[in-house]
């Protein structure tokens, strides 16, 4: 618990304050970004946010939703992100954690949910943010279901939320997963090996990353899920996890069903 307490201890809401004031509304304009529903936010308290992951490497997600939370929670209330391993090698590590991205761990979002912040979690992770562009408003979590028990835990809701138009910003072909296993870099935790066509390099396998077209995104919060009085107190994980996926996914495809335009919105 001290280890998972001194992650979170590095946050740091001047530094978070300082990047959401001048880097959310360049994403905002550059991706005329809207997000809607924060309505239904419970007013205070922990809650486990369940959202879709897009755009491939340079995902916008976080930065599209942040700003907007924070305008209106205030930086009293920490939004904790979820993030890979990965992402905190090298110097951008330090970074990543002043402004609240936590490394992905039951006990770090646990203890973070029972401090009475907001978590988000992304449970497809990279496997959901390279889903081919034929794909791209299915919700898929490829299976993981942990975050329910995440919930159950730390007695607080889950909150799904979905976004639409980042898998637009380029052209996903495959993520390569089947090719990830036989190269064994499953045993690095990499998962999948996405090729993309996009600009200015064309056709990307992983690397080089493309420039994100400006393609509008939309991210709608949907209402709370208490899982436990829907659920009873040892709920089905399969079942919960059904649930708020069909869920997201009637939202997801609300949002597309007023969509006129690819990237145009």
């Amino acid at each position: 618990m001290a280890d998972d307490r001194a992650e979170m201890a590095e946050w740091d809401p001047e530094f978070t304050r300082h990047i959401t004031s001048w880097v959310g509304p360049l994403i905002k304009r550059y991706f005329r970004a809207e997000v809607r529903g924060l309505d239904s936010m419970p007013a205070a308290g922990g809650a486990l946010l369940v959202s879709n992951h897009s755009g491939g490497m340079l995902t916008p997600d976080v930065l599209v939703f942040a700003p907007e939370f924070y305008e209106r929670f205030g930086f009293d209330r920490p939004l904790y992100t979820l993030g890979h391993y990965g992402i905190f090698l090298g110097p951008m590590g330090d970074y990543l954690r002043r402004a609240g991205v936590i490394e992905a761990s039951r006990e770090n979002a646990g203890a973070a949910l029972r401090s009475g912040a907001v978590v988000l979690v992304f449970p497809g992770g990279d496997y959901d943010s390279y889903r081919p562009t034929l794909t791209a408003n299915v919700v898929d979590f490829a299976g993981r279901t942990g975050y329910v028990r995440t919930a159950v835990e730390a007695g607080v809701p889950i909150v799904p939320m979905v976004s639409i138009g980042a898998q637009e910003t380029q052209i996903f072909l495959a993520r390569g997963d089947s090719i990830a296993r036989r190269l064994g870099l499953n045993k690095a935790r990499l998962e999948i090996l996405p090729v993309s066509v996009g600009f200015p390099f064309g056709l990307s396998v992983i690397l080089p990353p493309n420039i994100p077209l400006p393609s509008k995104i939309v991210t709608r919060v949907l209402d709370p899920i208490d899982v436990v009085a829907e659920f009873g107190e040892d709920p089905d994980v399969a079942e919960v996890d059904l649930h708020v996926r069909a869920v997201m996914q009637a939202g997801l495809d609300e949002l597309s069903r007023q969509r006129r335009f690819p990237v145009l919105g």
